[in-house]
């Protein structure tokens, strides 16, 4: 091969290789790949922030598996040492205190216990209020301690009470706008028992009779009007060892009643057919007559 024979074969043979395209880096370069490390630093500090106050919340409310702070899960129910705050109604099935401690429901305004049915309808409700103790329901009853013996006892038709004794110890006594139902009344041994009635009538009625005693002290009945001692079966028994009936009017058995009252040591007490009793001077046969003008006018 001759020189130029190779010249030629060696041009013929070299090809144009095309021009490249300008190239461009890959990746976050600058102020972006600052902002990326930024964020990335800024999400690690929150994390452990986040992580930081979640153990300190554990820690300080005291969080386990029982419960949480002095509330404590247990089979029978909740356990609550301390003071608890319920700001919504809470619906329990019991409400029970240590032994050794009181059950104490405090409130700004009025404390209320409901009772619903199985439909929701209230049935008893008993509201403690600044001013007044308010209890609705069908019926009221406070028993012992022990809770077998029924000492009170409230409904629509009447107030029952079972305790051996019923003290008043107001200085005004016991008012009642009604008839008392009782089979005994009675004071203290150093007090004195006073009925009455101001503005009416004061009656005391038993089917079997009617027993007013004083064994240490006398014993005094006074009226404004009439006083009336009645009887339908059997007799009025007056047991004591000195009666007196003061202030009775004076039959008119001589003509001048007030000389006779002068003079006259002793009387006979008279009965008229009305019942009325008066004063007669007693003599050797009674003086009593029943058209005595104390009769005629009673």
């Amino acid at each position: 091969i001759t020189q130029e024979q190779f010249i030629l074969g060696t041009q013929s043979l070299h090809l144009q290789r095309p021009g490249c395209d300008a190239t461009y880096p890959v990746g976050l370069y600058g102020w972006r790949k600052r902002c990326l490390y930024f964020l990335l630093l800024l999400l690690l500090v929150t994390m452990i922030v986040n992580l930081a106050l979640t153990v300190w919340i554990i820690k300080v409310m005291n969080f386990s598996m029982d419960g949480m702070g002095k509330l404590r899960l247990n089979q029978d129910g909740i356990h609550l040492e301390g003071v608890g705050e319920f700001l919504l109604p809470l619906y329990v099935k019991e409400i029970r205190s240590r032994r050794d401690s009181l059950l104490v429901l405090r409130s700004e305004k009025n404390v209320t216990l409901n009772a619903r049915n199985s439909d929701g309808q209230l049935t008893g409700q008993l509201t403690v209020g600044p001013e007044a103790v308010e209890a609705q329901c069908q019926r009221l009853e406070v028993r012992s301690r022990d809770g077998g013996r029924l000492l009170f006892t409230a409904d629509e038709e009447e107030v029952i009470m079972t305790t051996e004794k019923f003290t008043v110890t107001g200085s005004e006594g016991a008012v009642f706008g009604h008839s008392v139902e009782t089979p005994l009344i009675r004071a203290k041994a150093s007090e004195d028992l006073k009925l009455e009635s101001p503005t009416r009538t004061l009656t005391m009625e038993a089917p079997r009779g009617v027993e007013v005693r004083s064994d240490k002290g006398s014993l005094k009945v006074s009226g404004r009007k009439d006083l009336q001692l009645e009887s339908t079966e059997g007799e009025i028994l007056l047991d004591a060892s000195t009666v007196q009936l003061g202030g009775l009017p004076l039959g008119a058995y001589t003509p001048s009643p007030g000389q006779a009252s002068r003079e006259q040591a002793v009387y006979e007490v008279c009965v008229c057919p009305s019942g009325k009793i008066y004063l007669s001077p007693a003599g050797v046969s009674s003086t009593c007559q029943a058209v005595s003008n104390i009769c005629l006018w009673s």
